[in-house]
């Protein structure tokens, strides 16, 4: 009798009466139960989490920004509300704490009393971190923490995102700030500006002066009041530098108190004018020392002129008288150049009475060339070196002031020779040559003004000055810099789906062992008439491949119609199927014809070494070293791989490497079979009188 007819004989024997019909169809229903109610009660978990009861604790007691009232535990409530992530109840503390405890809430959410206040402190001078305080009960559920810990990271970026806003609008509010204290220090280094040109023009009305003085002694009265005029603008235009040198230390400093938590970038400019500073202070102590040595020599010649004239007068008109006409012209020139002489004399006086002064405000222009100089070198740390700086143009600011007290006591000793006399010709004429000297000093302090002036102009142009629509754009960047741009390559639909792989095979494998409790591994008329062994093998197979056949029908049929799972491949999940539900057939048949009672237990251990090591819930990789080593050699991972590409899509190479596979555990089960047949041909005493019997 051939296999098929065997195999038909087989199932035949379940139409015999109503018991062993209902066990047939219960047979074709096992893997139903397993596979669809698995699925079903899964089959989307995420999509009802609506439904879990969670506690909202909003203890938040908002906190004033920038003047404006922040309410960040209100906004973030209505929020959570609104997105039905769970089923939100909003209770106090205390009946958080308790319906955690007795399970009526799976966990709880928590606003601190102080959360508005931390996030605002963000943007202040003492930021502190705001947190929300999530507890779990893992003796309620222990899923549910980990779903919660995906959710409320989303929560957390979405509060820390709005504190970093605040943050970072109040610092781009805070470089219009530094624009506009920058912009005050240009007017001021403009008003500089005016001072020194103002100080130039009284530099070159002393050259003036001095010149006209030179023409004879006729004109001395007139050219010293030109110089005392001179002097006097000379003075009120150091006064004016004094003055605008004020108004810059007043602004830097205003300016470095804004400006000294931000300011970077601005340093060169300012280095550059600081050296230009230190180049023009440099003919200032020349001509102040030309003017030190002339001194000593004009009162010394007219001292000398004096005498010469009061022995030619002694001569001409005492010892020998001459005409009555010349002695008294004498006798009065003689008193002018005494005067002059007397005057002459009070200018050298003034120079060695105010010689330390001098000499105290030559060291002045020097210490304050060599911090310039230190300056300029320092400039491009300014952001480092601040407070250093300050303090630069702070003694820049008493060296000008310095420097105008010294020309104030110029002019008022030059106002004591005011009355003039007729013998200071040829120390005028060097100290001409001194005030030219003077004024293109001075003119060079004036072009270096122009500079420092035009570069704090250029430093406002750079330092930026955003609007509020500026600021809220650029804030939201910063914010929130980076955003995750996710793609899924064949993305499962929900939770069933990408269980499906793994579910689905477990029902056919215990359908198959189930069936072979019903079914006979072994046709005992055949072994007894002494059938070929592949015959008896394959008459044994074929009724549980035939009825695994008819268990993927019904299956994939409530999953597809009932469930509403979508494959991508359909055909060949069924032809997949089809040959998974033969392959398991062969395996469990070989086991009970080898084993026979005991081989039902190893069915049922074989199957927990499947599960454990398919990788069907988390990637193997995960699972201890054992699991990873038995995974490539059982035929449900290849099983669950392939359903994975087949369902959801995807390269089908692990399909046609699990089809070679499969077929090769089904043709080496039914030859095993043919084996074990063979060997049951022969009636041993074990046989008769089994061991084990179940």
């Amino acid at each position: 009798m051939r296999s098929p007819r065997l195999a038909a004989l087989e199932l035949k024997r379940f139409g015999r009466g109503k018991l062993p019909r209902a066990a047939l169809v219960a047979l074709l229903l096992l893997p139903l139960l397993y596979g669809a109610l698995y699925l079903c009660s899964f089959w989307d978990p995420y999509s009802r989490l609506d439904r879990i009861p969670v506690a909202l604790v909003n203890d938040d007691k908002g906190a004033d920004a920038a003047g404006q009232k922040l309410h960040v535990g209100d906004d973030l409530s209505k929020k959570l509300l609104d997105s039905k992530t769970f089923e939100w109840h909003e209770v106090s503390g205390a009946e958080a704490r308790k319906g955690l405890e007795k399970g009526t809430y799976y966990l709880s959410l928590t606003m601190p009393a102080d959360f508005s206040k931390r996030i605002a402190s963000s943007s202040g001078d003492v930021p502190e971190t705001g947190a929300l305080q999530v507890r779990t009960n893992d003796a309620n559920n222990y899923i549910v923490g980990s779903i919660s810990k995906t959710v409320f990271s989303e929560v957390r970026a979405a509060a820390s995102s709005k504190a970093s806003r605040s943050f970072l609008d109040k610092i781009f509010i805070s470089f219009g700030d530094i624009h506009d204290a920058t912009e005050k220090a240009a007017k001021g280094a403009g008003d500089l500006k005016d001072g020194l040109g103002k100080a130039k023009d009284g530099s070159k009305a002393l050259a003036d002066g001095l010149d006209d003085a030179k023409d004879g002694s006729g004109k001395l009265a007139g050219g010293i009041t030109k110089l005392d005029t001179a002097a006097g603008t000379l003075a009120g235009g150091a006064q004016q530098v004094a003055d605008g040198t004020q108004r810059i230390a007043d602004e830097a400093n205003g300016a470095a108190e804004k400006a000294r938590p931000h300011l970077k970038d601005n340093g060169k400019t300012v280095g550059d004018s600081a050296k230009l500073l230190a180049d023009s202070i440099q003919p200032v102590r020349e001509n102040l020392k030309k003017i030190i040595e002339l001194a000593p020599e004009a009162a010394t010649g007219t001292r000398k002129a004096s005498e010469d004239l009061n022995t030619l007068y002694q001569q001409l008109c005492v010892d020998k008288p001459a005409d009555g006409k010349v002695c008294p012209a004498l006798n009065e020139a003689k008193k002018v150049m005494a005067t002059g002489a007397t005057l002459t004399a009070d200018v050298n006086n003034l120079v060695k009475d105010q010689g330390g002064d001098f000499k105290k405000l030559d060291k002045d222009l020097e210490d304050l060339q060599t911090k310039a100089r230190d300056l300029a070198e320092k400039a491009p740390q300014l952001s480092t070196d601040l407070e250093t700086k300050v303090a630069d143009i702070n003694r820049l600011n008493k060296g000008a002031h310095a420097v105008a007290k010294g020309a104030a006591d110029i002019h008022a000793g030059l106002g004591t020779a005011k009355t003039g006399s007729t013998g200071l010709d040829t120390g005028v004429g060097k100290l001409k040559k001194g005030a030219s000297a003077l004024d293109g000093g001075i003119v060079k302090l004036s072009d270096g003004s122009v500079q420092l002036s035009t570069g704090l102009h250029d430093g406002v142009g750079k330092i930026p000055d955003y609007d509020k629509q500026q600021r809220d754009q650029r804030t939201d960047v910063m914010a929130d810099p980076v955003r995750l741009a996710s793609q899924a390559m064949h993305k499962a639909p929900n939770y069933g789906t990408g269980f499906a792989p793994y579910f689905i095979p477990l029902s056919l494998w215990v359908g198959a062992m189930v069936a072979y409790m019903l079914i006979q591994p072994l046709n005992r008329r055949a072994l007894a008439a002494g059938a070929s062994a592949w015959r008896i093998a394959f008459a044994g197979w074929l009724p549980v491949a035939a009825v695994g056949v008819l268990q993927i029908a019904a299956l994939m049929s409530v999953l597809h119609f009932g469930l509403g799972l979508e494959m991508q491949r359909t055909a060949g999940t069924l032809g997949y199927l089809a040959l998974t539900s033969c392959c398991f057939a062969a395996i469990v048949q070989w086991l009970n014809a080898k084993f026979g009672a005991a081989g039902r237990i190893l069915v049922l251990a074989v199957l927990m070494l499947q599960l454990t090591s398919a990788g069907g819930t988390y990637p193997v990789q995960t699972s201890p070293a054992f699991f990873n080593a038995i995974h490539p050699y059982l035929p449900m991972s290849y099983v669950v791989d392939g359903l994975r590409r087949l369902i959801t899509g995807g390269d089908l190479g692990v399909v046609w490497q699990g089809c070679a596979v499969l077929a090769a555990f089904t043709v080496g089960a039914l030859a095993l079979t043919a084996l074990s047949a063979r060997q049951k041909q022969v009636w041993s005493l074990d046989r008769l009188h089994p061991e084990l019997s179940l």
